[in-house]
């Protein structure tokens, strides 16, 4: 399905001629091109308490305990804009996912909702994700909301520890972080965790880019700062360009004209 298009809610007689081409500051693109990873913002480019709301109505995930999700698959068409391709099951391999819950079996997900997807700076998010990456059209990409809510403690990766998602290009955005001790992110130059890159607390708004064919990450578990009131963290994750051959096959059976990584 053709998604609107940017032309909504602009000044075209005052707009640059590349109304994405500042969105990434310039450190952004070369802390990826030289280390591989960069964190950075994205509050300033978006209505952070607007995205906020569409976490209210997520799905409990079926296959997670204590966790709420919602995904869909975008593309860029070959007029630059963002078109939601439909549905496809998530599917990660035992080689990227530890989790028993979740390895080398296909998970469905309820799609993000109409009203996400054609906001103008969704669209521009999608938009200036792609172009950060290099992405060109018909290539798949995978947008999630998801995260957990609730009481006690919880690991909000269920087991899958220090671990890539089989992908090239991953980028996690936090949206809300409410009442939360620990849930610290970390990057590692190998699974086994012994040659550390980066620890970092995400609050909302900052988001992570990595290369995940080249780096780990993990999260840690996460628990109430005030045991009085229960805790929120929701967070998009934003993906393509698998190297992960069980989820590449599932794709080209949902979508035979995308444009696959061959890696």
């Amino acid at each position: 399905m053709k998604l609107d298009t940017l032309k909504y809610g602009f000044d075209h007689t005052t707009m640059p001629a590349d109304p994405l081409a500042d969105y990434w500051a310039p450190e952004v693109h070369d802390a990826l091109a030289h280390g591989d990873w960069a964190l950075t913002e994205a509050r300033s480019r978006l209505d952070l308490a607007a995205w906020q709301g569409f976490t209210t109505d997520l799905p409990r995930d079926p296959y997670v305990n204590r966790r709420w999700k919602r995904m869909s698959w975008l593309a860029l068409d070959e007029a630059g804009g963002v078109q939601d391709l439909g549905h496809c099951p998530m599917a990660q391999g035992g080689a990227f996912n530890d989790a028993d819950s979740m390895a080398d079996r296909l998970r469905y997900y309820e799609p993000l909702s109409p009203a996400f997807l054609e906001r103008a700076d969704v669209l521009a998010f999608v938009r200036a994700w792609a172009r950060l990456w290099g992405f060109q059209p018909n290539e798949p990409i995978l947008m999630q909301i998801t995260g957990a809510r609730g009481e006690g403690r919880i690991d909000p990766l269920q087991g899958q520890g220090i671990h890539a998602d089989g992908c090239k290009a991953l980028s996690i955005l936090v949206l809300s972080r409410r009442n939360v001790l620990g849930a610290d992110s970390h990057l590692y130059e190998d699974k086994a965790g012994s040659r550390p890159l980066v620890d970092t607390t995400l609050m909302p708004g900052d988001i992570l880019h990595l290369r995940d064919d080249r780096l780990f990450h993990s999260v840690d578990p996460l628990a109430q700062l005030d045991p009085g009131l229960p805790f929120e963290r929701f967070v998009i994750i934003i993906n393509g360009r698998f190297v992960d051959d069980f989820q590449n096959r599932i794709l080209r059976r949902h979508f035979p004209q995308a444009v696959l990584d061959r890696h």
